[in-house]
């Protein structure tokens, strides 16, 4: 076990709104059951933004985003047992919780009424904030690591750390599947895990977004349907049609219309999360016994299944691949809807501030195979498009 601390390089906000900056920070000593874990990919998530610039309320500062880290084991304590050196790991949204109330018993530490500790933005049991993953390393306890199969490459592994679990996890508690009719609200970076998640289920997927010009990129991913909700046609045509929606935007929606989408007994669940309070008809759900439910990413064992489920399924994430001085240029194009679908930053080359290595193929968007079962053949089937100063043609 290491004896002390270590200096690593990593991108900061130094203040809430502020452009984030290079800078080292420190990580704690490896204790008897920490894995220390050489960060190779980052993905940027739409929290992140949210977060470093106060939109969901006070923050802390200096903070270092990130919760979708893919790495290798580098270190591990003494007590360790899940993990070696040279093991291929994530870490999601959480790096600590309680560990005895019923909610992390069960499984689901993302709702510890004890008190969860978050990657980042948080204060751990130790008393010290909470840094994520836009630097080179990070020491997490290694019941909050999770094992990313052979059949996934790193890079488009790591948005599935938050992107592919916050989708995956409401799919399956409202048993997205075969006969069920799936809407995905907003094809960005949570919405086209979405899609995939619910076609490799064997639903019949709906994209709802705000204009037609991703809808190849959706059919190709595995949706059936492609519709425009700035077309008020969109509306009437699918009064009533689906069984589940699934709401991926952080912007304010007219709930009341999105629920008359839904078929009796319906339900439409946000994991989208605006800034701003939202109002609601209550009509809109009592007639017709529907359903307006949340969800929060998922536990540690619901995450491992959701990883081996996209590699049993042949498909991680969307990305495009940038270097970590574009951290900046980045948030600007997520906000403007300009990224297809996934940052990913390679934070083991921050001590430089360097584009990412390589130029990468750029494969076609693929679906997953609908309703197969995980032991079908594997493969890291995301879109890799460099990004470097320029942009990458549409």
């Amino acid at each position: 076990m290491s004896t002390g601390t270590t200096t690593v390089a990593a991108y900061a906000a130094p203040a809430a709104k502020a452009p984030l900056e290079r800078t080292t920070i420190e990580r704690r000593a490896v204790g008897e059951f920490d894995v220390l874990i050489d960060i190779k990919f980052a993905g940027i998530c739409h929290s992140d933004i949210h977060q470093a610039r106060e939109g969901w309320g006070e923050a802390i500062f200096p903070m270092v985003p990130g919760h979708e880290i893919a790495g290798v084991v580098s270190e591990v304590g003494s007590g360790v047992t899940k993990f070696a050196v040279g093991d291929r790991v994530g870490v999601g949204c959480l790096v600590d919780s309680c560990r005895e109330c019923d909610h992390c018993k069960a499984g689901l530490e993302q709702y510890c009424t004890g008190g969860s500790v978050g990657t980042y933005n948080a204060v751990g049991k130790d008393g010290e904030p909470t840094y994520g993953g836009y630097s080179e390393k990070i020491v997490v306890d290694e019941n909050f690591v999770v094992r990313i199969p052979d059949g996934l490459a790193l890079d488009v592994a790591a948005p599935l750390l938050c992107a592919g679990i916050t989708t995956y996890s409401p799919l399956k508690r409202w048993n997205a599947g075969p006969g069920k009719k799936v809407a995905i609200l907003g094809m960005g970076g949570l919405g086209h895990m979405g899609v995939k998640i619910a076609h490799a289920l064997g639903a019949e997927v709906t994209v709802l977004s705000q204009s037609l010009r991703k809808k190849d990129d959706g059919l190709k991913l595995g949706a059936d349907h492609y519709h425009a909700t700035s077309d008020p046609k969109t509306f009437q045509d699918l009064r009533g049609s689906f069984d589940l929606i699934l709401s991926t935007v952080s912007a304010p929606l007219d709930f009341n219309a999105y629920l008359s989408l839904l078929k009796p007994q319906g339900a439409l669940v946000n994991v989208g999360a605006p800034e701003e309070p939202v109002s609601l008809n209550l009509f809109s759900v009592i007639g017709g016994g529907k359903t307006l439910a949340g969800s929060m990413i998922g536990g540690i064992a619901e995450t491992q299944e959701m990883l081996d489920f996209c590699a049993g399924h042949g498909f991680g994430a969307e990305i495009e691949l940038i270097g970590a001085s574009e951290i900046n240029d980045a948030y600007e194009r997520v906000l403007n809807s300009d990224v297809r679908y996934r940052f990913v930053i390679p934070p083991a080359r921050m001590a430089l501030g360097a584009p990412p290595p390589g130029p990468r193929p750029r494969a076609r968007p693929r679906p997953p195979a609908r309703g197969r079962g995980p032991g079908g053949p594997a493969g890291p089937r995301g879109t890799r498009r460099r990004v470097g100063t320029r942009r990458v043609p549409r």
